[in-house]
């Protein structure tokens, strides 16, 4: 009986430990599809005001797919923004597509609603951090 008891003692704490594991893990997905425009819009500016608090993150937002040419690089930066119910407030996130991508081709067309989940992080150049989501993959919303 005593071995019984152990072992669904050890099963039960191996459970509680995964658990605990599995929970750690979803407090790193910062999930901005399930908030309300207004949650959405405040976490997103938290995020572009303190971003170092935000690295390593995972990230799941909707909104509207922006490229613009930065003119001292000659490239293309890829952005997606997301837009309040009443259209008057919006804050934007570079996103950079893991993979071999080619602009325009393989982007969907400006203003297509698109949603992104990637990680947040930060690169150099010209001098400067910047910040941004790193995705595997952009899924166009009809």
């Amino acid at each position: 009986m005593k071995k019984v008891l152990s072992a669904a003692l050890a099963l039960c704490l191996c459970a509680l430990i995964a658990g605990c594991a599995a929970r750690e893990d979803i407090r790193d997905v910062i999930d901005l599809t399930a908030m309300s425009d207004t949650l959405r819009i405040a976490e997103l500016t938290n995020i572009t005001q303190n971003p170092r608090g935000y690295e390593g993150k995972t990230i799941r937002l909707r909104g509207v797919y922006r490229a613009e040419l930065y003119e001292p690089t000659q490239q293309y930066y890829h952005f997606i923004l997301v837009v309040d119910a009443a259209a008057c407030c919006q804050q934007g996130m570079e996103f950079l597509w893991s993979g071999d991508h080619a602009y325009p081709g393989d982007y969907p067309e400006d203003k297509t609603k698109i949603e992104v989940t990637g990680v947040f992080g930060s690169y150099e150049e010209l001098g400067k951090t910047y910040y941004c989501l790193t995705v595997d993959d952009i899924a166009i919303l009809r």
